[in-house]
C-alpha cells in the first residue's frame, strides 16, 4: 500500500500508523511490503531503480525506518532496504505478523511466526470476494483475523464471516505525528480518494459498488449550499460524463498526486481544510459493515470536523459534534449548519474523539491483547 501504487499519501499513512504506533509501544517493528513485478513503474525499469523503490526509500527515510523496512519483489529474494537474509533471521525471532489483506505470502518468512494476523482494511469486499466470487483471499495462512468492519458478524450486517472469528478494531493514529492543526482552517470541505476502486460485488440482490456510485446522487450539493467543496480525487479522464457533472455543479477538483502525493503533502492538505466531506464506497454503505476511514481519523486528530456518509459506524462511535453522519441530503444541510454555528466547539470535539477512540496506544494495545500476545 506504500510502494505498490506509489505517491498516495493517504495509503502510505494507513500503514505507517500501525508501524509507528507499534514502535511507540516499545515493540521492535519491521515493515515488509511485497510488490509484484508488474507493479514496477515504468515496467521496463530495474526493480532497484523503479518509481516504487524510490518512493519507498523516501518514506522510510523520513520516518527513521531505513534499517527496519524492506520492499520485497514478490517471488524473489530481491529487496530495497533490509536484505532478504536479514528478513529471514527477523522472521524466525518474530512473535507477531500483522498482514494487511494477507499480501505477504512468502512461506519462508511466514512459517515460523506463531501469531499470524490477517488485517482486513476493506470489509465486506474481502469477505464477499471470498464467499461469493470464490477468490482465494489467503485466509488459510493465518491464525487470527482482525477487521475494521465494526459491524461484521452482527445482525445488522449480512456480510458472511467466511467461517472465521473476526476481531473488531478501530483504525489507529499516532497522535504525536498528527497534532491539533495550528493554522487557521481553510475555506473548503475537502476529501482525498479514488473515484473507482476495484471489484464491485452483487450479493443477495444488492449491488455493492464504488465511491462513484455513492457520489452521483449528490452531484448537485454545492449548488444547494454556500459551502465550497474541494476534492483531491483520482478519476480517470475517460470518465467524461462524471467529470462534466462534477464541474458543472461547482465541485472543485484538484490532482491528488499534487496535493497529497506523499505523507507531508497529505497532512498539509487535511490540516488546511475546513472539515472533511467523506463519501464511502457504496459497498460499505449498502452492507452497513461499520467501516470508518483512516483518512477521517486524520481529520479528527487535526481538529478538523468530519461529515461522513454512514456505513453503520454511528452505532459504535459518538456523533453529533465533531463527527457528523449523513444518509440523505437533508442530513448534510443540518450538519453544515451545526458546523458553522460554533466551529471552535466542533474542532475541539473532533480532537477529543481522535484522542478517546483512535489513539494508537489504546487501539494497538487492545488489538494485541485480543490476539492473545
Amino acid at each position: 500500500m506504500i510502494a505498490g501504487d506509489p505517491h498516495q499519501g493517504g495509503a502510505t499513512w494507513a500503514i505507517l500508523q500501525y508501524v509507528l504506533g507499534l514502535r511507540e509501544l516499545g515493540h521492535n517493528v519491521y515493515l515488509v511490503e511485497p510488490v509484484q513485478s508488474r507493479e514496477r513503474r515504468p515496467e521496463t525499469s530495474e526493480f532497484l531503480a523503479s518509481e516504487s523503490a524510490n518512493y519507498f526509500r523516501e518514506v522510510v527515510r523520513a520516518f527513521d525506518l531505513t534499517d527496519r523496512a524492506a520492499l520485497l519483489l514478490a517471488g524473489t529474494d530481491q529487496t530495497v532496504g533490509v536484505p532478504y537474509t536479514e528478513l529471514r533471521r527477523v522472521a524466525k525471532e518474530a512473535n507477531v505478523l500483522i498482514n494487511v489483506s494477507g499480501m505477504l505470502t512468502d512461506e519462508v518468512l511466514l512459517s515460523t511466526i506463531p501469531f499470524r494476523v490477517y488485517l482486513d482494511l476493506d470489509p465486506a469486499f474481502i469477505q464477499l470476494w471470498s464467499a461469493v466470487e470464490g477468490i482465494d483471499m489467503r485466509f488459510a495462512a493465518h491464525t487470527h483475523f482482525a477487521t475494521i468492519g465494526l459491524a461484521l458478524g452482527e445482525e445488522s450486517c449480512a456480510v458472511p464471516t467466511c467461517g472465521v472469528s473476526w476481531i473488531k478494531t478501530l483504525q489507529p493514529i499516532v497522535l504525536k505525528h498528527w497534532p491539533l492543526a495550528e493554522q487557521l482552517p481553510g475555506e473548503a470541505l475537502t476529501t482525498v480518494g479514488n473515484w473507482r476502486g476495484y471489484g464491485s460485488v452483487n450479493y443477495q440482490g444488492k449491488f455493492l459498488g464504488q465511491k462513484a456510485h455513492s457520489f452521483r446522487p449528490l452531484f448537485k450539493l454545492p449548488k444547494l449550499t454556500r459551502e465550497k467543496f474541494r476534492l483531491a480525487l483520482a478519476i480517470h479522464p475517460d470518465e467524461t460524463r462524471d467529470l462534466e457533472a462534477l464541474r458543472e455543479n461547482h465541485w472543485q477538483l484538484v490532482d491528488p498526486k499534487q496535493v497529497a502525493g506523499n505523507p507531508d503533502a497529505y497532512q498539509q492538505f487535511i490540516q488546511g481544510s475546513l472539515a472533511e466531506f467523506g463519501i464511502a464506497k457504496s459497498g460499505y454503505v449498502v452492507s452497513q459493515c461499520g467501516w470508518f476511514s483512516d483518512r477521517s481519523v486524520c481529520y479528527l486528530a487535526s481538529g478538523r470536523p468530519v461529515l461522513a456518509q454512514d456505513t453503520g459506524f454511528s452505532r459504535y462511535l459518538p456523533t453529533g459534534a465533531g463527527l457528523f453522519t449523513f444518509a440523505k441530503q437533508e442530513d448534510i444541510f443540518q450538519a453544515l449548519e451545526e458546523l458553522r454555528s460554533d466551529y471552535d466547539k466542533q474542532r475541539r470535539r473532533a480532537r477529543e474523539i481522535a484522542e478517546g477512540y483512535f489513539d494508537s496506544n489504546r487501539v494497538l494495545k487492545r488489538l494485541l491483547n485480543e490476539i492473545g500476545v
